[in-house]
């Protein structure tokens, strides 16, 4: 009997610690595990997922050990996750590694979609442009020799006689009710608490700091309903993260979906969703989405500045962001994203310095009453309009001094416009750091010795809600610390001011 080859599809490990860090060992991403499904389904391989952020496997210098994994198991062909551009040169370490080790290797993702020639200068056999779940069958039928041509697939790029075939378009699945559901037993060494799922792909809002393209197209809400009525029965899940990029792109059936989940759970899952500030005007939406177990809401406030908003394209002003913000509270956990120090257009500046703006930032996030917080830098990605205008004005540093691994939102990527590079690097961190207080930590301890008496007196959900907020203010404080004393060792602002100064 012929041994079936193996598909490795690998989602790279985070350069650095984040505030996703800790959630990332209990979740994976979806995207991987839908394309290692379809590739499981339609080939005669056998496929596994390995996720470096979730790898309870053998490790070599704190990593997988990717020496051990071809031991154990070789694969003849890999696919790299490259959704997060943060994350692109350990695809490049791992490209090489597999590479010469004669595995033919396949990327997929908005990083790999936006810049394929550089894949394919760094050991990427082909580069895949958009949903991967149609084209992998095909891409893995060439490398096993069968009749079909790179040529005769559309939707990627590959090298050609030592020249790059960079496609154009985007591929697309015809229709989305038709792909398989995603068999996140293909996830090896790996515990999942967390289930990522979603139906809506693409959004309309087109903000300029966003990769994300295309026409929204969804699933019917039966499709998801019923994955996860399936993931409930079939591996006992309570918890997932809905990613849908914007999942009011299809309103109605976003709201019949969170119907059907409340008439048969009556409120026994955990979901958590990622959805825009003013869905707090829909009162009815919010009941409903509580009563069907959302807990947590995440925000993308970007910024409590207008002219902020403005540039971002972000679709509404700053006047309501309060009001709104206390009524999501009422039903949820409100996790506020925000971008800090967002360059102005044609050449304006703030009339407000940074240490102004950081002010606004702290007064709003105090203000609005926010459960937890991101203070990140803006991310020019590829293939975003921000990215192209900060390049005509020649404000992003190359990459000699930020490489990609510095994408994660930590890190000054250009010069800004309205306050100093050192301020620009440091005030995000030290915004977040007045907000995760190391007072937390009494308040933390002195509610676990009140615990009997405040259970008694205001009950258990008062209480929890309450210790929650400090535990996660606690240890979001000991991660502010270590970032800032890990950039004072690095002495990264010190590189950018020296650079400035040629």
């Amino acid at each position: 009997m012929k041994t079936q080859k193996l598909f490795r599809i690998i989602i790279p490990s985070f350069p650095e610690v984040n505030i996703y860090s800790r959630a990332a060992r209990f979740t994976t991403a979806l995207g991987p595990i839908m394309v290692a499904t379809a590739a499981n389904l339609t080939t005669n391989w056998q496929v596994e997922v390995i996720d470096e952020n979730n790898y309870r496997g053998h490790r070599f210098l704190g990593l997988p050990d990717h020496s051990f994994l071809q031991k154990e198991r070789p694969a003849s062909a890999v696919g790299f996750y490259c959704g997060l551009t943060s994350t692109i040169e350990r695809v490049w370490e791992l490209a090489k590694f597999y590479r010469n080790q004669g595995a033919f290797t396949v990327a997929g993702g908005w990083h790999a979609f936006n810049f394929p020639k550089e894949q394919l200068e760094h050991d990427i056999h082909v580069v895949v442009h958009g949903e991967g779940e149609g084209a992998i069958g095909k891409i893995l039928d060439v490398f096993s020799g069968r009749e079909v041509s790179l040529f005769e697939i559309p939707g990627i790029s590959f090298l050609d006689k030592k020249h790059p075939v960079i496609a154009k378009g985007r591929l697309e699945f015809p229709n989305l009710d038709n792909l398989p559901f995603p068999d996140f037993g293909l996830l090896k060494y790996a515990k999942v608490k967390i289930y990522p799922i979603g139906r809506i792909r693409g959004c309309s809002k087109l903000c300029e700091f966003c990769s994300v393209r295309g026409k929204a197209r969804w699933q019917s809400p039966e499709y998801l309903f019923n994955l996860v009525s399936l993931l409930n029965s079939a591996r006992g899940a309570k918890k997932f993260f809905l990613v849908d990029d914007r999942m009011e792109e299809d309103f109605e059936g976003t709201f019949r979906f969170f119907e059907m989940v409340r008439e048969k759970f009556n409120n026994s899952l955990k979901i958590n969703v990622q959805t825009r500030l003013e869905t707090a005007k829909k009162p009815e939406f919010l009941e409903l989405m509580k009563e069907a177990g959302v807990s947590s809401v995440f925000i993308g406030y970007e910024s409590p500045e207008t002219e902020d908003l403005k540039a971002m394209k972000k679709g509404y002003s700053s006047s309501k962001m309060v009001e709104w913000t206390k009524i999501l509270r009422k039903y949820f956990w409100v996790h506020g994203m925000f971008i800090f120090g967002y360059p102005k257009k044609g050449g304006n500046k703030s009339p407000k310095n940074g240490k102004e703006r950081a002010k606004i930032f702290s007064r709003f996030i105090r203000k609005a009453g926010l459960d937890s917080v991101q203070v990140l830098h803006p991310i020019p990605l590829p293939g975003t309009e921000l990215r192209a205008r900060l390049e005509e004005e020649g404000r992003i540093f190359p990459l000699s001094v930020v490489p990609w691994k510095k994408y994660d939102g930590n890190t000054a990527c250009f010069i800004p416009d309205d306050m100093t590079v050192r301020e620009f690097q440091e005030l995000p961190i030290r915004i977040m750091r007045g907000f995760y207080g190391f007072s937390s930590f009494f308040r933390l301890c002195l509610r676990t010795v009140l615990f009997p008496f405040d259970y008694f007196l205001r009950g258990w959900s008062v209480w929890h809600s309450a210790w929650k907020r400090d535990f996660v203010r606690y240890f979001g404080h000991r991660l502010v610390v270590a970032w800032q004393k890990k950039q004072k060792e690095e002495r990264f602002v010190e590189k950018l001011e020296d650079y400035l100064k040629k």
